[in-house]
């Protein structure tokens, strides 16, 4: 919206509005304006989930040690998704159809969260039947998967296409999915919904590790719709997704701006309609930029998260025994003995890390 009006509008009568062209000042300033919106629609959030009584219930396998956190209020990924949404309308460039599907990924898995969340407060803490609700992001994820795959355009390297898959650390291997690129990318937009979804576990954690997942796909968005800088790293170039810089800022604007009031001890909890809307967008994002398994380096917390649960699953239903103590892995960490500080700022110093490492990927190759 801005870009329209300053830039194409106005620009006439006050030059420096050039500044609006630029996808790096539009994205700083998308960061900026998703943290204010979360800094002040914050506490007003927050004050009507509690007179709506809209408090988390605790299940009982956590009990022991999360019984405490019973009543605070959740769904509080209505601030994330106000957030994110408002800022990128506001400062993206509205002709580009990948920031309507990345807007409509937020709002389809956030809808999913949202259904989840108040059947559970509602109904049953168990919510919504695990079949249902991955029928239902399997649903969105085709839409996704089907428009890249028949509408999006094309990389502009003349080998790279809407289907090939592309290896990190590997400059020349490149493998064509053909059909099969639609059920990978339903499987990378699924998986990364639900590993968020994981995470969300403890006061912070899951969206501190977002905010820099959020910030590595910022870097990766730009680099990959810069026609200089992609060929300089030997990546593939897709001018599309220049504006899904702005979206991802947007993002890690938003998760800053929420872990204020998420971090311990929290205020509030993102419930399965943040998490599910941030897994969604981070997964769909990963797919129009071609850098779907670099988000398996990037997102490597969410990775071990999901890993922990199928490795216990697994391991107790072949020798009857448990890996860990208790799954996902963050619970493991506090039956022995961690502080729920301690877990979480350690898990944000391993994200920091592997950010760097995925980023490191674009020169090793």
């Amino acid at each position: 919206m801005f870009y329209y009006l300053f830039f194409e509008k106005l620009i006439e009568f006050f030059s420096p509005f050039n500044v609006f062209k630029y996808i790096t000042f539009r994205s700083i300033y998308a960061a900026v304006t998703a943290l204010l919106i979360c800094f002040i629609l914050g506490p007003f959030v927050i004050k009507r989930l509690q007179i709506l009584k809209f408090g988390q219930a605790i299940r009982w396998e956590v009990q022991d040690t999360h019984n405490h956190k019973a009543g605070t209020p959740t769904m509080g990924g209505l601030l994330i998704l106000s957030a994110l949404l408002l800022s990128t309308l506001l400062w993206a460039r509205l002709d580009n159809p990948l920031v309507w599907i990345a807007v409509f990924s937020s709002i389809w898995f956030g809808g999913i969260g949202f259904i989840d969340d108040y059947f559970k407060i509602t109904r049953s803490p168990r919510g919504v039947r695990v079949w249902q609700r991955l029928t239902l992001e399997s649903l969105g994820a085709f839409f996704i998967a089907f428009y890249i795959y028949q509408f999006a355009d094309a990389p502009t390297d003349g080998i790279t296409t809407n289907t090939t898959l592309l290896l990190p650390f590997f400059k020349n291997v490149r493998i064509e999915l053909g059909w099969l690129f639609i059920p990978f990318a339903i499987l990378v937009i699924v998986g990364s919904t639900n590993a968020v979804n994981l995470t969300d576990g403890l006061d912070g954690l899951a969206i501190g590790c977002t905010a820099f997942v959020a910030v590595a796909y910022t870097a990766l968005s730009y680099v990959t719709s810069h026609a200089d800088i992609s060929r300089y790293l030997g990546i593939v170039h897709i001018p599309q997704s220049g504006e899904l810089t702005v979206f991802c800022a947007a993002l890690s604007g938003a998760s800053l701006g929420f872990l204020w009031y998420n971090c311990y001890p929290a205020k509030v909890f993102m419930g399965d309609t943040g998490a599910l809307a941030i897994g969604g967008s981070l997964g769909s994002v990963a797919v129009f930029t071609k850098h779907e398994l670099l988000l398996v380096i990037i997102g490597g917390i969410f990775v071990a998260e999901v890993l922990s649960v199928i490795i216990q699953v697994v391991s107790f239903k072949t020798r009857g025994k448990r890996v860990f103590k208790r799954t996902p892995i963050h619970h493991h960490f506090e039956l022995i003995g961690w502080s729920e500080s301690k877990i979480v700022v350690r898990f944000w110093i391993i994200s920091a890390i592997l950010l760097l490492i995925a980023l490191s990927t674009l020169k090793i190759r």
